[in-house]
C-alpha cells in the first residue's frame, strides 16, 4: 500500500484539524495540542513502522473486489471528512479481514476523532493483539482507557507503550505525559508526576491546565476532579503550579516572588510551605527551605511529609541534625517506607550501621527494584561483618541499575524519582 501523500491532502486536513477536538483533557489545552494534527502525523508513523508488514490492498493475492471496495470508499469518506461514513466502513473492512492492522488503526482513531472512545479502545486492543510490539497502539490504547476512566488500565498502557517505543511527533509527546502525570497525580505518586509534568513546564509558554496539574501535585492533592476556575483552591493550586513552573525553568527569583506573595494571603494553606521550600532546595538555599518546612510543622503538627524534606535537607550537610526529624516522622507515620530509607541513611551516616540495618530492610522491601535501597544496604552489612549479604546486595544493586536505566531510556516513569526527592545527592 501506497503511504498517504501529505501534501496532496494539505488544505483538507488543515481544515479538519480546525474543527476537531483535542487530545487533551481540558479546554485550556486546546489551543495547545490539536487532535488530528496529532493523529494524522501518528498515522503516518505507523505506516513507516508497520507498512512493510501490513497486507498490500492491492497487491495482495487473497484481497477480493469486495474488501478492495470497501477500503476505497473508506480511505475516500475519510479524506472527504465524512467521518461517520468512514468509521461504518472501516468496521465492514476490518469485519471481512480481521486481521488487517492498518484498518483497525483508522477505525481506532477515527472513532477516537469522533469521542466514541469505548469502540476506539476496541479497536486498538484488536491492534494491539495484531502488532504487539507497537508502543504507539498500546499509548492511544492507553488515552482511550483515560477518556473511560479506567485510569490502572491507562497507565498501564501508556507506560507499557513508552516502553516498547512511541512515535517521536512533538504533537503527540505532550499530551501522552499530561495525561500520564495525571493518572500519577490521582493515584498519589507525587514525585513521579511532578518529574513528568515537569517536562512540561519547561514548554514556554506551557498550557495554563499543566500549571494547575503541577500545583495539585506540589499541594498533594488526589482528587479526579480539581477545584473549579474562579475558587480559592484553584487560584492557589493554579498560582502554586505556575510558581514551580519558574522553579524548574530555573527562575528561582521569580519562582520565590510568587511563593512569597501566595503565602503572605494563604499563610495555612496545606502543603504551600513545603512547595516552596522544594523550590528552595533546589535553588541551594537550606537554610531557608527548612524555614519553611518547619512553617509547615507550625501549621500542621503531625505533619510527617515536613519532617522528612528537614530530615532529608540536613542529610545533604548535617546529618545528626537531621537524625531527630526522620525519627519524628517514622513515629508519626510507622507504615511511610520512605521514612524508614531516610531515617536509615541519616543512621548510616552517622555510624549507627546497627538501627540502620532494619531500616533499610524495610525500605528494601517497599522499593524492591531500587538500587539506591541496595546500595545502602551492602554498606551497612559490610559495616557489620556480614560481607556474603553486602557482596550479594552490590549484586542486585547492579542488576537494578541495568534495570532502571532501560526504563529510563524508554521514558517510562518508575519510583527513582521518589528516592531521589527524598534524598537530593550531597553538595
Amino acid at each position: 500500500m501506497a503511504l498517504p501523500c501529505s501534501s496532496c491532502r494539505a488544505d483538507r486536513r488543515t481544515g479538519r484539524r480546525q474543527r476537531t477536538r483535542t487530545l487533551a483533557i481540558t479546554l485550556s489545552l486546546v489551543a495547545a495540542f490539536r487532535l488530528h494534527f496529532a493523529l494524522t502525523v501518528v498515522k503516518v508513523a505507523f505506516l513507516f513502522t508497520f507498512g512493510a508488514s501490513l497486507p498490500a490492498v492491492a497487491q495482495s493475492p487473497k484481497a477480493t473486489p469486495n474488501f478492495a471496495e470497501v477500503v476505497a470508499k473508506a480511505n475516500a469518506a475519510r479524506d472527504a471528512d465524512r467521518i461517520d461514513e468512514a468509521a461504518r466502513l472501516y468496521r465492514q473492512a476490518v469485519t471481512i479481514r480481521p486481521a488487517w492492522a492498518e484498518g483497525w488503526w483508522s477505525l481506532g482513531t477515527l472513532n477516537y476523532d469522533r469521542s466514541d472512545y469505548k469502540n476506539a479502545a476496541t479497536a486498538f486492543e484488536r491492534l494491539v493483539a495484531l502488532q504487539p510490539k507497537s508502543g504507539t497502539a498500546r499509548v492511544m490504547l492507553g488515552l482511550c482507557q483515560f477518556e473511560l476512566g479506567q485510569d490502572d488500565a491507562a497507565l498501564e498502557s501508556l507506560n507499557e507503550g513508552q516502553r516498547l517505543g512511541v512515535t517521536s511527533e512533538p504533537q503527540l509527546r505532550p499530551v501522552v505525559m499530561y495525561q500520564q502525570g495525571i493518572l500519577l497525580q490521582r493515584k498519589g505518586r507525587f514525585e513521579a508526576a511532578e518529574e513528568v509534568l515537569g517536562q512540561l513546564c519547561r514548554q514556554t509558554p506551557y498550557p495554563p491546565d499543566v500549571a494547575l496539574a503541577v500545583g495539585a501535585i506540589l499541594l498533594r492533592v488526589r482528587d479526579r476532579q480539581l477545584p473549579a476556575a474562579g475558587t480559592v483552591e484553584n487560584t492557589v493550586i493554579q498560582q502554586a503550579g505556575n510558581a514551580t513552573c519558574l522553579g524548574i525553568q530555573r527562575k528561582y527569583e521569580e519562582g520565590g516572588h510568587a511563593f512569597e506573595a501566595l503565602i503572605a494571603a494563604h499563610p495555612k494553606y496545606p502543603n504551600l510551605h513545603i512547595a516552596y521550600g522544594k523550590l528552595l532546595l533546589d535553588a541551594n538555599d537550606t537554610d531557608g527551605a527548612v524555614k519553611q518546612f518547619q512553617a509547615e510543622i507550625q501549621n500542621n503538627p503531625n505533619d510527617a511529609n515536613a519532617r522528612l524534606r528537614i530530615a532529608s535537607a540536613k542529610y545533604r550537610i548535617d546529618s545528626p541534625g537531621g537524625l531527630p526529624y526522620a525519627e519524628e516522622a517514622v513515629k508519626l507515620e510507622p507504615d511511610l517506607p520512605l521514612g524508614h530509607y531516610l531515617l536509615g541513611l541519616l543512621l548510616l551516616d552517622t555510624d549507627d550501621f546497627v538501627r540502620a540495618t532494619p531500616e533499610l530492610e524495610i525500605a528494601q522491601k517497599a522499593f524492591p527494584d531500587q538500587p539506591k535501597v541496595y546500595f545502602a544496604l551492602a554498606s551497612a552489612y559490610s559495616r557489620a561483618g556480614r560481607l556474603q549479604d553486602a557482596a550479594a546486595a552490590r549484586k542486585t544493586a547492579a542488576q537494578m541499575t541495568q534495570l532502571q536505566t532501560a526504563r529510563e531510556q524508554a521514558g517510562v516513569p518508575g519510583r527513582s524519582e521518589i528516592l531521589d526527592a527524598a534524598v537530593p545527592p550531597k553538595p
